[in-house]
């Protein structure tokens, strides 16, 4: 699977402008990306007062996502900033080329910044299927949790999205390659760049293998990461190191 992990530099509460940069970037990439990964809340910046700022679901992103998606025969996942119902989630989008879709709602609220205060925490852990490749969909806070991320054998790759500061930026950088390790998984962690009212963004955008080991990385400033992942070199080195048969048996209530 060719993925391409695109760390933006997000205007503040500026959805359209957003889509658009996006879309040019997306426009530049070859026809053999089978997916592309964007930041949390990538069309608004993370934003814990969503009243006002929120989309109603299933609605201006996704169907812009979907379009793209269609439109370049290629899978599109990334955070957004939703309503439903009277109640606010930080939902994570994965769309499937031929338009379908997979949502999965920000489990761990980020407390710290008060995310808790407007937002409401999903209930279900999502893994979706993908050109043979089963992924565990994540977001930001999430990485900082690793019995809610482990592996129980039901998937191959996370997928991190994040608006991750600059202050705690070596924690990034040490936590997802660690849910790579310790769940024999590739990663895929997509951070932004820039700046919002409140912090700096640094990036770490990078995209990992089974071992932990780098396989291409974005610097400090906007950029794309464009790497591939082979599921038969993930078999295989399950099959010689089966260290996920001798992990801990447990339930999540």
């Amino acid at each position: 699977m060719n993925i391409k992990l695109l760390q933006t530099d997000i205007v503040w509460q500026k959805p359209e402008a957003n889509r658009d940069h996006v879309e040019n970037l997306i426009d530049s990439l070859s026809d053999s990306t089978d997916l592309v990964v964007l930041p949390e809340m990538f069309t608004t910046g993370f934003c814990t007062s969503p009243k006002g700022a929120a989309e109603k679901a299933d609605t201006d992103t996704l169907l812009w996502m979907q379009s793209i998606a269609l439109r370049r025969n290629m899978a599109f996942a990334g955070s957004v900033a939703t309503e439903e119902n009277g109640k606010y989630y930080n939902r994570l989008y994965f769309v499937k080329p031929d338009g379908s879709y997979v949502i999965y709602n920000k489990r761990h609220l980020f407390t710290f910044a008060g995310e808790h205060k407007e937002y409401t925490a999903g209930e279900e852990r999502v893994v979706v299927e993908y050109l043979g490749f089963r992924i565990l969909l994540q977001i930001c806070y999430d990485v900082r949790f690793p019995v809610y991320s482990r592996n129980r054998g039901d998937y191959d790759m996370i997928i991190y999205v994040a608006n991750w500061p600059t202050v705690r930026l070596d924690a990034w950088n040490t936590l997802v390659r660690a849910r790579a390790i310790e769940n024999l998984c590739y990663v895929a962690a997509v951070n932004r760049t820039g700046s919002d009212p409140y912090v700096q963004y640094s990036g770490g955008t990078a995209l990992y293998d089974f071992m932990g080991k780098t396989i291409a990385e974005a610097g400090t400033e906007e950029g794309i990461v464009s790497g591939t992942i082979d599921m038969q070199d993930l078999i295989r080195f399950r099959s010689k190191f089966p260290a996920l048969q001798d992990a801990d048996q447990f339930k999540l209530i």
